[in-house]
């Protein structure tokens, strides 16, 4: 997910927030996913959702349970350690996010073309926004980024032409 490539081990607190499987890991591996992305190696950006409860996620990091809550910072996340770095032009971090992943598992998914679905998100690349946990649409409240500063702003979500999220 976009969290690896965001935070190293050195970012780490001793609490359930910054348990992952895998784990968070040294700044040299955050670097050779930044690699792996640049020269093709990697070829997508997926994350999970793990809403776990905050008594599950305040225990101390070895009783804690794995995960964060994952879909509403992925794509503000990828955009802030990935485009607005200048590491990636927009177009290519979006196909890592939607046309590859869709494509590996045979979806007719992750483009926009007549008589596919009409998924699709709308979002403001340059929005800056501070990561609230306490505004999530998610029951779970669990993320190491709350309080952090991200540029990309989801707007709408639509899943077969019904808007299933809206900003606000």
């Amino acid at each position: 997910g976009p969290h690896y490539l965001l935070l190293t081990d050195e970012d780490l607190q001793e609490d359930g927030r910054f348990k992952m499987n895998p784990p968070i890991r040294a700044q040299e591996d955050r670097e050779a996913l930044l690699a792996g992305i640049l020269d093709g190696t990697l070829d997508m950006i997926v994350t999970d959702h793990a809403p776990h409860t905050a008594g599950e996620k305040s225990k101390p990091l070895p009783d804690a349970p794995s995960g964060m809550v994952g879909l509403e910072t992925s794509l503000a996340l990828a955009l802030t350690g990935l485009y607005h770095t200048g590491l990636l032009p927009l177009a290519q971090v979006l196909d890592l996010m939607s046309a590859a992943p869709a494509a590996l598992l045979g979806l007719d998914k992750g483009t926009l073309a007549a008589g596919r679905d009409a998924d699709l998100i709308l979002f403001d690349p340059d929005q800056e926004w501070i990561i609230d946990k306490t505004k999530f649409a998610s029951k779970g409240r669990n993320t190491p980024f709350h309080g952090r500063t991200v540029r990309g702003r989801v707007k709408y979500t639509i899943s077969r032409g019904t808007i299933i999220y809206q900003e606000g």
